[in-house]
């Protein structure tokens, strides 16, 4: 057994997560206290939750009496299955953190796999649908994986109701991989979702990225889902280069202009453009897993958060490798070593 502080790091929810793919992976089970201690909102949330209850289908794992709130879990897991799977979170939690736990269990699976999570796919605290589907999974396909992405429905905060589906096939191993550089740009753009709510939204986001990053207007795009997917808006600012993607993202919220929601994302994809290094903050959360599923492999960073180090020692509990994290010229260099 496991034994794991929730409270440890940075404390929020990515260490349950990654605690639930890598014991579903191993077969090791685990146990965890102080579930999300460093939160406003201590414990499992409807989110975490689903994802805990994901994981126990997908592995005929035991849970017992779990509820929102609780801040100790056992889980013992058991054979990896595939098939299909529907998961409804109920709220506008997010369903692309639901889903992130699952796919490299099911890379594991006897037979392939299709996931629907019913949800949130834009919220302000998680990844939008769109970073998995150009950012993560083109890196997954490039270290072997064979995973689809879609979006189905949108769901914002607060009401969710998005829908996101994966189909998955099984994957024997994982290819190393090295991301030293991001390569020539290949095409760079920002995109406007709204729903429910007036397109004048829509135009005043662009403007300001068109202002901000010199863009033309065949690189802005305005996007208006039905009505009936709302009220919600997403800004989403996407940089394709030779060997990886990056997608920055704001979302819109009662009361918070439309100037607002711009400069969020337009100061983050800036901060990613001012220097050299490969991926952001937030993709090099997500690569860990697969690159120590690997067994090795390196890439650069604008920083190294502490979540990111507190990912790399829930990681290295599970899995026999270590991460070392080393800065050349003001850039961050991560990399995985068998341990």
């Amino acid at each position: 057994m496991i034994e794991l502080d929730g409270s440890q790091g940075e404390g929020g929810g990515q260490i349950l997560r990654t605690a639930l793919t890598l014991s579903m992976i191993t077969g090791r089970p685990f146990r965890i206290v102080h579930i999300r201690a460093n939160r406003t909102q201590p414990g499992l949330r409807r989110q975490h939750l689903v994802a805990v209850q994901a994981a126990a289908r997908v592995c005929g794992a035991d849970l017992g009496d779990m509820a929102v709130g609780s801040r100790t879990l056992e889980f013992a897991p058991g054979r990896i299955t595939g098939g299909h799977y529907d998961f409804d979170i109920g709220t506008a939690g997010s369903s692309t953190l639901v889903l992130q736990t699952l796919l490299p269990a099911l890379w594991h699976a006897d037979r392939p796999s299709t996931v629907r999570v019913i949800g949130g796919t834009h919220n302000p605290m998680a990844p939008p649908a769109q970073f998995l589907q150009r950012a993560y999974a083109r890196l997954l396909v490039l270290m072997g994986a064979c995973v689809e992405l879609r979006v189905r429905r949108f769901g914002f905060y607060p009401a969710g109701g998005g829908e996101l589906w994966a189909q998955i096939q099984p994957c024997s191993r994982l290819q190393p991989v090295e991301l030293m550089q991001r390569g020539e740009p290949v095409a760079q753009y920002a995109e406007s979702i709204v729903a429910g709510i007036p397109p004048q939204v829509a135009q005043r986001e662009l403007d300001c990225v068109r202002r901000a990053m010199g863009w033309s207007d065949a690189q802005l795009r305005a996007i208006a889902a039905p009505p009936d997917q709302g009220p919600g808006n997403a800004l989403l600012i996407t940089l394709e280069y030779r060997h990886v993607t990056e997608v920055f993202s704001a979302i819109g919220e009662k009361r918070r202009r439309a100037e607002e929601v711009a400069l969020q994302a337009i100061r983050e994809a800036q901060h990613y453009l001012r220097g050299d290094a490969a991926v952001g903050e937030h993709l090099a959360d997500q690569l860990m897993i697969p690159l120590a599923l690997a067994g090795g492999g390196r890439f650069t960073t604008i920083q190294v958060s502490q979540h990111t180090r507190t990912n790399a020692d829930v990681i290295s509990a599970f899995l026999p490798v270590h991460f070392a994290f080393d800065e050349q010229a003001g850039i961050h260099v991560c990399s995985v070593h068998p341990a």
